[in-house]
This record gives C-alpha cells, structure tokens and sequence, in this order.
C-alpha cells in the first residue's frame, strides 16, 4: 500500500501524505509523489497545490529506523540520502505554481521542513510545529534553520532548536508564519486554491519567483528582478486582460 498519492480535483493537485501509522513520517512513497506533483504542475491547467495528510499528523519528520539504518553507509551514500530531501525543498519553493500547506496534528523535524516550504500555511487550532531533531542528537536538515531565522527571531530559534520545544499555531500565526487558523485546514486550503485558479498564473508566477530572490539579493538586485518581471509583464496577454477589466470595473476573466 502505498504511503503517499496525488489527487487531482479541478486545478488543484492533493499531495496526500498517507503514513499515519508513523504520524506522517517521511517515506520513499512521499518523495516519489511530491516529485510527481511537481512535474505535473508544469501543465497550464494546474493552478496550485495542496500539501496535506490523512490520520491527523501532517509529517513527524525522518524515520528513526531509518537514520539509524543509514549510519551503516559511507559519508557520500550518506550525503546524497540527505541532498534527496533538500532536493525535494528546493523543488517546493521553486514549484510553478503556489503551494498550500493544510496542516492537522502538527509538524516536526523535516516535516517542519517541508511546511515551511509552502508558500502558504493553514493550521488546525490543535497543530503544533517542533523542530525536534536535538531529543534524537541529530542536527537539522531540508533548510530549517535557513527558514526558521528567516521569519522568526534569533532567540525564538534558539528555543525551537535548541530545546524542541513544541510552537503552537496561534503563536506562529501572531507571528506572521502561519497564514490563518481553521478546524478544517483542508477545506480551507481548497478555498484558497480556488481563487489562484481565477487568478493570472503566469503573473503568479513571476510573482513566486520574486519573493523568492528577494530572500538572496543586495536590494539594488532585487530592484533589478523587479524591473525585468515588470517590463516583460506589462505587455503580455494576462496584463492587457487585467488593465482592461480594471478600467472598465470588471472583474477579468484570464485564460
């Protein structure tokens, strides 16, 4: 049986992570499918993705079993393990199309990882999110510390990583993390994914693409990304839909 799949509804691609015996432990079925996502998201017809779970734990982070297993390879065997999984990360933040994380139970390890590669987090009232590695004297991995000290202070950090103490939703969402909180974080991130579908995808993104480099670029850079995004913007067929339906007070209707 396998421990992931995609489902497709309308414009919108499900990433169902489905190992709840393990609360959502990462598995070579999860790789696979969100590979596969990925690459059907190449297609004009999808509009976004929707990360999610079944049996109440979004992901728990790596197997245990397996990492101790995996103390048994070579230094490179062991490097190209851990570069599949930050492979996996890169491959989120620069997916097409914007992702949703719909989380329940909560997010630990390399599934915090995974989370905070999405582009957009709903939560469950209940949801908590822990960057346990230190309880198992292992360090993190898949980009938690670059993303971690990229939206939260240094202290707060400190905390998480340092103790693997458990974040609640509400706090994360006053801080900016999380984008809302709902009893049915799925139902939700559908809702969302409906409005980037009447959206101009292609204009979503470039958009994608911005927030992105403006992480790594001097601002002088990222004021240059943002004058070639625009002046090939301005004259494509979604601008000309979207400037002509705002001045006649419509609402567009983009391809």
């Amino acid at each position: 049986m396998s421990l992931a799949r995609i489902e497709q509804q309308g414009a919108t691609l499900v990433i169902v992570n489905a190992n709840p015996t393990k609360r959502g432990a990462l598995s070579s079925d999860l790789y696979t499918v969100i590979s596969q996502a990925l690459e059907r998201a190449i297609d004009p017809s999808i509009r976004a993705i929707i990360f999610a779970s079944e049996g109440g734990f979004f992901c728990s982070g790596g197997d245990l079993n397996t990492l101790r297993e995996r103390s048994g390879l070579s230094l490179e065997e062991r490097r190209a393990k851990v570069q599949e999984l930050h492979d996996l990360v890169i491959g989120l933040r620069n997916a097409p199309v914007p992702i949703i994380a719909a989380i329940e139970g909560g997010a630990a390890g390399a599934g915090l990882s995974l989370a905070l590669a999405c582009d957009m987090i709903i939560a469950a009232p209940s949801a908590t999110f822990t960057a346990s590695y230190v309880k198992a004297g292992v360090v993190p991995d898949a980009g938690l510390t670059s993303a971690l000290t990229r939206m939260l202070p240094r202290q707060m950090v400190s905390e998480m990583c340092l103790l693997a103490r458990s974040v609640t939703a509400e706090r994360l969402a006053d801080l900016g993390v999380i984008n809302a909180i709902d009893t049915d974080p799925l139902r939700h991130a559908h809702a969302i994914a409906e409005s980037f579908a009447k959206g101009p995808r292609k204009t979503q993104g470039t958009i994608k693409e911005l927030i992105g480099s403006a992480y790594e670029n001097s601002e002088v850079q990222q004021l240059d990304a943002e004058r070639e995004a625009m002046i090939r913007a301005v004259v494509d067929t979604e601008a000309k839909i979207g400037i002509a339906a705002f001045l006649n007070k419509e609402k567009p209707d983009y391809p």
